[in-house]
């Protein structure tokens, strides 16, 4: 089990020209790791709902929360003194309570998908500290995408997909 703080750091890429993006944050995470054998694991990885502020271009046009678990297959490497990974698999997000400025939604009726699939890469390490006690260090790779839409119209994709870099500590029971 972990426990780090993670830094998003969203990619913000935005195909309905209205230059849609999220603000960028440090958030608490907590993962479950079972390993299978010494080197083959999954990984479990929560945290709790995030609110962001939605914005078109500079302009703050609303807020949402997205909850974004994941599981990954993980293969850790050995070698002396640490304990490098890599990991690959699959990103849910829910978005919810997703509110625009009364006036972006009168003139636009904007709505998203409420939920997005996508692919999660990760990079990482253990540094033991103790018997049970490791320092980790963890880069990881979200896929997140939703679809935008105006008055029932499709108006394209918006993709989050962040980078989110963490410190934290783990005890291995």
């Amino acid at each position: 089990m972990r426990v780090r703080a993670l830094h998003l750091d969203s990619a913000n890429k935005d195909s309905t020209g209205l230059d849609l993006s999220i603000n960028n944050k440090t958030i608490p995470e907590v993962d479950i790791t079972y390993f299978f054998n010494k080197n083959m694991a999954a990984e479990l990885i929560l945290t709790v709902p995030q609110k962001h502020d939605l914005r078109a271009g500079d302009t703050n046009i609303g807020s949402l929360k997205h909850l974004p678990p994941s599981l990954l297959l993980q293969y850790h490497f050995d070698a002396p003194g640490f304990k490098p990974y890599v990991g690959a698999g699959v990103n849910y997000t829910r978005f919810s309570s997703v509110h625009f400025d009364p006036a972006v939604a009168a003139a636009l009726d904007p709505s998203i998908d409420k939920s997005s699939w996508g692919g999660a890469l990760q990079v990482g390490v253990d540094i033991p500290l103790s018997k049970n006690l490791y320092l980790n260090f963890d880069v990881k790779k979200l896929y997140i995408k939703t679809d935008v839409s105006s008055y029932g119209v499709n108006q394209g994709s918006f993709k989050v997909n962040p980078v989110l870099a963490g410190v934290g500590l783990g005890w291995r029971f």
